[in-house]
């Protein structure tokens, strides 16, 4: 099935003071979390990256290689879409209206099964985008033992960031806890919040990409720069 890149991929994190009132944002992201001491920013993540300097050239030999029709091509661009459309959707329904919270009788029971079906949804994304390179050629240039590595260790710094993110936030403050009136006591500053902005984004990224690279897949290179548009539309809405 692959990895669940969804404890990040699916949701960026917030946190958030309980003094003023507080702005929703969405799932794992930091919300405006950042220490009073001005830390360093290791990339400022991909948001600082200009696309309309990318090689076009690239995507063309990329897309040499997908079948766009394939269907769980399709699927899985469903999923990509579909995931952060759904959680903004819903927590500001609740945000608004307070339905979740009141159907399961308190914010955090309703909390925690948003958050459940946000994990599942991100299983079946997860699903969905290894299915759908399994489906396409591997690309010849990518399939060697020093790219292979490459990909893993980006699978591991993406990890880092996804796990650190919600260690620092706790299952509420990373589903969402904050539209339904749940917040921290203080900002989170720590790691990994302390060197990037919407490290859970960002991290989900990483393991997407490292996965697409352990593949050789460019399948799965094309989808993970639809990952990072979809997480770059999501941040400029959500902010």
């Amino acid at each position: 099935m692959g990895p669940v890149l969804g404890v990040g991929g699916f949701l960026e994190a917030r946190a958030r003071s309980l003094q003023g009132n507080p702005r929703p944002t969405s799932p794992g992201r930091a919300g405006p979390v950042r220490s009073s001491v001005a830390a360093p920013d290791c990339c400022g993540g991909l948001g600082n990256l200009d696309f309309r300097k990318a090689d076009l050239c690239i995507m063309t030999r990329l897309l040499g290689y997908v079948d766009l029709s394939e269907p769980h091509f399709v699927a899985a661009v469903l999923a990509i879409v579909f995931n952060p459309l759904f959680w903004n959707v819903v927590a500001r329904w609740e945000h608004k209206t307070r339905k979740l919270s009141k159907a399961f009788g308190s914010p955090r029971l309703a909390c925690y099964t948003l958050g459940g079906a946000i994990l599942l949804l991100n299983v079946l994304r997860s699903h969905c985008f290894t299915q759908a390179m399994l489906s396409q050629p591997r690309m010849q240039s990518l399939d060697n033992p020093a790219v292979y590595h490459v990909g893993l260790a980006l699978l591991g710094v993406g990890g880092v960031f996804v796990l650190s993110s919600f260690l620092a936030l706790g299952f509420t403050g990373t589903f969402l806890g904050d539209y339904f009136g749940i917040l921290k006591e203080a900002r989170v500053t720590m790691f990994p919040f302390s060197v990037l902005d919407n490290p859970m984004y960002w991290g989900s990224t990483a393991i997407y990409l490292g996965w697409a690279i352990v593949h050789a897949s460019p399948t799965g290179l094309l989808l993970t720069a639809l990952v990072a548009l979809i997480y770059m539309v999501a941040i400029v809405y959500e902010e």
